[in-house]
């Protein structure tokens, strides 16, 4: 039995779900959005609330049952609250703006880089040194924080590089003489 799939997903005030044979659609103030499960599940709407059980006792059947609970779930937290990733950046003269649908990054290359912000996310800048991204799908937000990140990893010696807000960076010790 799975402990995440048996519990229903509660849907919060304003956010309303249809489902349609294998595919659900959830509706809120901050969008739309819509996702297809595979036939070894069944969604089920009871007041107020989607519910997920699975199609037989198979290994993928269960398997099943779990991711898509999880993934229904963040539809629906995605479209009232959303999600966000916040990101800091640490070295000499690193530097974030947002130009129109781009972010300049100035991360000690000899070129400045140029990224494209995509439609279904928004980055802010509070600070320069500071990256905030916010959007409703989860998996798209993290993505653009990954690839952001790409650029400029956070190096072990002196923690110079793009990270994440809470991260650690595991320090390593210089060579001695």
């Amino acid at each position: 039995m799975s402990r995440i799939g048996k519990k229903p997903v509660a849907l919060p005030q304003g956010v309303t779900a249809t489902i349609s044979g294998q595919s659900i659609e959830v509706k809120g103030p901050k969008g739309a959005r819509n996702f297809t499960a595979s036939d070894d599940v069944d969604l089920v709407l009871e007041d107020g609330s989607v519910a997920v059980k699975p199609r037989g006792n198979s290994k993928r059947a269960r398997q099943q049952w779990g991711m898509t609970r999880s993934m229904v779930a963040n539809l629906a937290d995605g479209v009232s609250t959303g999600f966000k990733k916040e990101m800091e950046l640490v070295g000499v003269g690193y530097r974030a703006q947002v130009q129109g649908k781009d972010l300049k990054l100035s991360l000690g290359y000899s070129h400045d880089v140029i990224f494209a912000i995509p439609d279904s996310v928004t980055i802010t800048t509070p600070k320069p040194t500071e990256i905030v991204i916010e959007g409703i799908d989860q998996q798209v937000v993290g993505q653009v924080a990954a690839n952001i990140r790409e650029w400029r990893s956070p190096e072990p010696y002196k923690g110079k590089g793009i990270r994440y807000k809470d991260e650690y960076i595991f320090r390593k010790e210089g060579k001695k003489k």
